[in-house]
């Protein structure tokens, strides 16, 4: 504010010096006055220039705070947002929450203190040309309502185009991020022409709406820009009168001149300023949309503490902690969807290994998101250790319980980075142990940087068996009391499936294991299969009791027993088989 205050009191000073400069200076001659004047004025100009400079650097870094600080909170609280809100949110459009519509905010914040500095000036002005002659202020002000009706019709109407157009970009984000994720399916189905006329489409949509809301503005700030000139006319006429007649000096006219000529710029700012607040006012919608959704799945305000035990799992052998219950459990995904789970019930005693079975559908992996609280339960509850997961914190229940999803994601880092996500201070010896569990160590010591090789995005640089070992790899460090399986070996050969089923079966000996997977090989690793057939438990027992006496069962594993390979393990990590 100081700043803005020295900068307006500059340039506002300036004309009143050049009236006396040309009264006192030119037209009365008197001695040094005009060079007095001159220096006056080209101090107040270099004081102009350096209020002007720290304006704009106090308005830049309000700003860049202000885009920073949105930034940091969007992010934290879209990690924070439970997984149905991102079941529905398109990652493009949210891309562009976080980046377009915050970069709109941050344009509007820079302009709001300059704004102020030009309207003090006008303030500032519009008073001086009434102490300078008040009939000539009144007919070049006489437009000033003009500007606010055009300026006022000027926003209604844009603000319904910039919406639009936000929303287009967004879309258009939205296609880039869906085709460039998508790249490997776009190429195997040779639809590269397709996307490219899909996005030809949107594009031309952000072009109509870009060129709608241009039109609006051609049409609006011209009428800002006459406004001013038909003051100038109005000044030179009848001010040039009023001089004639002796009601005006020559250096009042002047400096009159001046002062109206100051006003241009300002008025001609106020259509900037209304364009890109209504682009701001869009975009703060949005973000806002984003960060007034709350999280459906939060931790407890006092949570409950699970009974602590040592982190001795890579060792062999651990106490009696992991027992996992389900109690009538019923779940489905919306209100208006099928229940998935229904009276669910399953008991996994403390270091079992319990294998969950099912057809597409039945509701396997949705056993192990509600275990996680990924989503909550809308019947029933879901006891680790004696406590519900509803009263356990977020961060001590997902560490208490390591996932190996199906579909298998790695970060652009490198390996030992991605083993050590859960526990980045694990040392070198931690890494490669549970690499070697998880059958990973093999091949990462032949990549080209060992485990320093950066992966590329998603892990595609490696094969997917590859990718799941170090996702089984990046489980076993975090050493989890729980560890869920779900379908960890589908991406794995079914030839190469037993180089992985052997340390597999080492890191879940003692380790309360869920197994969510439709190969027999893997089943077999269980202690108890239980059979899901829609959302309930319809049979339990071994792997082999349950081949003998089930048919669904059978029918379930035909496929892969077809495919079996022949070295399938005979003994399960507990000896049961």
């Amino acid at each position: 504010m100081t700043v803005s205050l020295g900068w307006t009191a500059a340039k506002v000073a300036i004309p009143t010096i050049t009236r006396f400069a040309v009264d006192r200076g030119i037209v009365k001659n008197q001695p040094g006055a005009l060079m007095r004047y001159t220096l006056i004025m080209l101090g107040l100009a270099l004081l102009s220039a350096i209020c002007a400079g720290l304006r704009r650097l106090s308005a830049f870094t309000v700003s860049y705070s202000l885009e920073t600080n949105l930034r940091s909170r969007l992010f934290a609280h879209l990690q924070r947002l439970h997984f149905a809100f991102h079941d529905e949110a398109q990652t493009g459009q949210l891309m562009a929450t976080a980046n377009t519509d915050l970069k709109s905010v941050e344009n509007f914040i820079t302009m709001v203190p300059i704004t102020m500095g030009n309207l003090m000036t006008m303030v500032s002005i519009t008073v001086i040309l009434f102490l300078l002659d008040v009939p000539l202020a009144a007919c070049a002000l006489i437009a000033l309502p003009l500007v606010n009706f055009v300026a006022r019709r000027f926003a209604s109407k844009l603000y319904p185009e910039q919406h639009g157009l936000q929303a287009e970009l967004a879309s258009l984000s939205g296609i880039v991020e869906e085709t460039l994720s998508g790249v490997r399916v776009v190429k195997g189905f040779g639809a590269e022409r397709r996307q490219r006329e899909k996005f030809a489409a949107k594009v031309d949509d952000v072009y109509d709406r870009a060129v709608a809301a241009m039109r609006i503005r051609a049409t609006f700030v011209p009428l800002l820009d006459v406004v001013p000139q038909i003051g100038l006319v109005a000044i030179l006429w009848i001010g040039g009168h009023r001089v004639l007649d002796g009601h005006l000096s020559l250096g009042g006219l002047v400096a009159f001149y001046s002062y109206v000529l100051m006003l241009v710029w300002p008025l001609r700012s106020t259509g900037m300023l209304i364009a890109q607040g209504q682009r701001a006012a869009v975009a703060a919608t949005r973000v806002d949309g984003v960060l007034a959704t709350d999280p459906q799945i939060t931790g407890p305000p006092h949570p409950k503490r699970l009974p602590s035990h040592p982190r001795d799992s890579l060792a062999g052998g651990r106490p009696a902690m992991g027992a996992v219950r389900f109690e009538k459990v019923d779940f489905g995904y919306s209100p208006d969807a099928p229940a998935v789970l229904q009276g669910f019930e399953l008991s996994v005693k403390p270091g079992e290994a319990v294998a969950v079975v099912g057809g597409t559908g039945s509701g396997k992996t949705t056993v192990a998101r509600l275990l996680s609280r990924f989503y909550d339960v809308t019947g029933g509850r879901i006891v680790l250790d004696g406590i519900d997961v509803r009263e356990l914190g977020l961060a001590e229940l997902r560490t208490a319980i390591g996932i190996v999803f199906e579909d298998t994601f790695l970060f652009t880092d490198s390996v030992r980075a991605n083993i050590a996500f859960a526990d980045p201070t694990a040392s070198a010896e931690a890494v490669e142990r549970a690499a070697r569990l998880s059958g990973a160590h093999e091949f990462v010591v032949d990549l080209p940087d060992g485990y320093e090789t950066v992966l590329a995005e998603r892990g595609q640089s490696l094969s997917g068996g590859q990718r799941q070992r170090i996702a089984i790899a990046r489980a076993i460090l975090a050493d989890p009391r729980v560890l869920i399986l779900d379908d960890a070996t589908s991406a794995v050969d079914p030839s190469k499936e037993h180089e992985i089923r052997a340390a597999l079966a080492e890191v879940m000996r003692g380790r309360t294991t869920i197994v969510i997977a439709h190969r027999s090989a893997t089943i077999a690793l269980a202690d108890r299969v239980v059979l899901l057939d829609e959302g309930r438990v319809v049979a339990t027992g071994t792997h082999a009791e349950l081949l003998a006496t089930n048919g669904r069962y059978r029918e379930i594993l035909d496929h892969d027993l077809d495919h079996e390979p022949d070295d399938a393990p005979a003994v399960a990590p507990g000896g049961a088989r």
